[in-house]
Formats: C-alpha cells, structure tokens, sequence
C-alpha cells in the first residue's frame, strides 16, 4: 500500500469507542465544565482578574459547545428518512462551524478587554487568583482526558476537544499571571499579557476549526484525496478506455463520496468494469459511496452504434456490499 493509500486509510485504523459512550463522556464534560464556570466567573470578579474571567467566559462557550455536541452525536444517530436520504451526520460539521466561529468571537473580547486593562490597570488579588487558577486547570485538564477518549475524526468531539484546551490554556496563562504578580506586585500588567497570549493561542485552534468546517460544508475535495492521483489509477484498469467528470466531497471527515464517468473499452462488458472500478476505489482509495457512469461504445454492427450504460454503485462499510442499477440506451 503506498503512502498515499495509508492516508486515506486513516480513518479506518482507529477504534473508537461508540456513539453512545461519545454521547456520555460529551454530557458528563458538558456538567462538570458548566459547574466550574459559575465558580470561576464569581471568583474572576472578586480577585480581579481578567485572565481568569476570560476563562470563564471562554467556559460559558464550552458549555453551549458540548451542550451542541450532545445535541449533535444524538442528531446523528437517528437514521435517514425520505427529506435526509444521507441522515444527518452533517450537523455535526454545522456544529464545529458554530463553535469555531464562537471561539474567535471569545478572542476578539479577551483583546479588547486586554487593551483596556493595559491603559488603566486594575488591583488584582494574586493568592486567591492562583487558587482558582489552579482548581481549574485541574478540571479543565480532567475534562479534556474525558473527551479524548470519545471518537476524535468526529469534527463535533475535536471542536468541543479545542474548546477545551483553550480553556487549559487560559487557565494555565491565569497560573502564570497569579505567579509573576505575587513575586513582583507592580506588575498588575502580566495579568492582560498572559491573557492576550492565551487568546492567540486559542485563535490558531479556532482559524483550524472554521476552515475545515467550511471546506466540508462547501463540499470541496476532501483533504488526503488527490482526484487525480484516482483518475490515473482507475484508468491503468482492464476495460477502462477514460475517466472524467469525477468528483469528490465529503459527507463528514472520514465519509468521502465520489461521482464520476468511465468509458469502457471496446469488447468490454460494462457491468465488468464497473466492479473493477468499485473495488478499487474500495480496496485503493477507501471509498464505499460512489456514483458512476458507464459509459461504451460497441463495434458490433455496421454504424458503429453507441451504447451509454448507467451505474449507481452504492455500498456502505468495510463489507462493501453494493446495489447496482443498470438501463443501457441504444
């Protein structure tokens, strides 16, 4: 298997726990961050802290994250039907589109806040702000393991999964603040600096999570698939005279989908070539949803008579078990 084969077979390698424990561990997470940021914000207010009440903020926005997550992992699990024929796995991306976007938006007010604290400092209680900076850097570090456990190539579990290490990241910002002011009093300015860091920081993460949501929901060529590279192999095939039309998106991360058109060469039966080109999408490229044309042209009367044969060829699972539909024109 080349190298390139490995990488779209990533997704197929891990082993995941399933949706019911992603929905469980997502729940508990959701509870145990929502607690603390109650704890955190009132704590952030009294002792002064911008970087701690930015974590808290942050927090607030974990906590409507995981609560989509929950939401989401529950959506996806309900089947298809007659409006939904793919179900409704995509809601998990819509989902990590709206977190990302939340997470920018909880960067902008840590900079703005930052400013102002940096133009007129304020008083900051260090003791009681390393306490609380602590605790949470413990339960946001307990909630982070919670979720790295659940299915990570789950575009929804790996947003709530950012959410959270900004959160540890704030808080370890807050750990370092708290520090520096009780060692050196008059430098109330750590407290706005560390924060602006935290927030760049998360900004990386939340950049990441928008662009990958986007490119699955603007159905773009899924990232490992090189259309190209299938094209050229599908055509070193036995039967097969050209490949075009061939187009690749993307259900969710991992659930790539394909259309494409095959002429057959002449003396080729094209329900032959069409398995050909079925398993190697399956067996090369990973690919169990396909769309395909058939289409050949028969030297087999005096005008040479072209004949245009379409495919479905639809399989699901690592069984690829398929349903064909076949109508041939003359």
């Amino acid at each position: 298997m080349s190298g390139t084969d490995r990488d779209l077979g990533h997704h197929h390698a891990h082993d995941h726990g399933s949706p019911a424990a992603n929905q469980f561990r997502v729940l508990l997470t959701f509870w145990l961050i929502a607690i603390f940021m109650v704890v955190e914000a009132v704590g952030g207010w009294w002792a002064g802290s911008l970087t701690l009440m930015a974590d808290a903020g942050h927090m607030l926005t974990d906590s409507g994250a995981l609560a989509l997550a929950w939401f989401a992992s529950r959506a996806m699990r309900r089947p298809s039907d007659s409006d939904r024929s793919y179900g409704h796995d995509r809601f998990s991306v819509l989902a990590a589109l709206i977190n990302g976007l939340s997470l920018l938006a909880i960067v902008a007010w840590i900079g703005v806040e930052a400013i102002q604290r940096l133009i007129a400092p304020e008083e900051v209680k260090a003791i009681p702000m390393l306490v609380i900076a602590v605790v949470g850097f413990l339960v946001n570090s307990a909630a982070f393991f919670m979720l790295h456990g659940a299915d990570r190539d789950d575009m929804n579990i790996h947003a709530a999964l950012l959410h959270v290490l900004g959160d540890i990241l704030a808080s370890a910002a807050a750990i370092a603040a708290a520090t520096i002011i009780i060692l050196k009093p008059q430098w109330t300015a750590a407290d706005p600096v560390l924060s602006v860091v935290a927030g760049a920081l998360i900004l990386r993460n939340a950049v990441s999570l928008v662009r990958r949501s986007w490119h699955v929901l603007m159905e773009a060529t899924p990232e490992g698939v090189n259309v190209a590279e299938i094209a050229s192999a599908l055509e070193t095939l036995e039967g097969v005279a050209d490949i075009h039309h061939l187009h690749a998106w993307a259900l969710v991360p991992g659930k790539t989908l394909i259309t494409l058109h095959a002429q057959v060469a002449i003396g080729y039966e094209p329900d032959t070539v069409l398995a050909r080109i079925k398993w190697a999408l399956a067996e090369r490229f990973h690919i169990d949803h396909s769309t395909i044309q058939m289409e050949g042209a028969c030297a087999d009367d005096e005008d040479h008579r072209d004949h245009s044969v379409r495919a479905h060829a639809h399989s699901h699972g690592h069984g690829h078990s398929h349903r064909q539909k076949l109508a041939a024109t003359r």
